[in-house]
């Protein structure tokens, strides 16, 4: 987080981290398995909640809502060292997967939370990558099956 950031519990924030150098680790299939398995587990969220989130091939963007325990940068460090141990595995590599910071943007109150996780998970469209955000496989929102 940026030096004068304060991380509140309940608070919901869009997340973008980006891996070292750019590099499209997540290009590959496997890999990209391997890491949403990664940040999904309950140990790497701890008690945050992911709400929406696309991987691309060489950045994610989460939007999560903080918990009463940890800090959002304690959250995001968590996510990013599962992915890279797990990730690295897959890659038989060892070394920092992910560039050292990430950007962080806390939602106001009157952010609509729908239409945030509707430009995350868009990403894929913009860049270019599919025509149709289905034929896309890594992206998630909570409110893609309402209860």
């Amino acid at each position: 987080m940026r030096r004068g950031r304060v991380s509140l519990p309940g608070q919901v924030y869009h997340v973008t981290a980006v891996t070292r150098d750019r590099q499209a680790w997540f290009a590959d299939f496997h890999v990209a398995c391997t890491a949403v398995r990664a940040f999904r587990e309950p140990a790497a969220l701890g008690d945050a909640r992911l709400l929406a989130w696309v991987l691309m091939p060489d950045h994610v963007h989460w939007l999560l809502q903080l918990g009463e325990r940890m800090p959002l940068e304690m959250v995001v460090a968590r996510m990013k060292a599962a992915v890279g141990v797990q990730a690295n595995r897959v890659l038989f590599r060892a070394g920092p997967l992910w560039a050292p910071a990430f950007h962080d943007r806390a939602l106001r109150r009157e952010d609509d939370l729908r239409a945030t996780a509707r430009y995350i998970v868009a990403n894929p469209l913009r860049a270019g990558m599919v025509d149709h955000l289905g034929d896309y496989p890594f992206w998630d929102s909570v409110w893609l099956n309402p209860v």
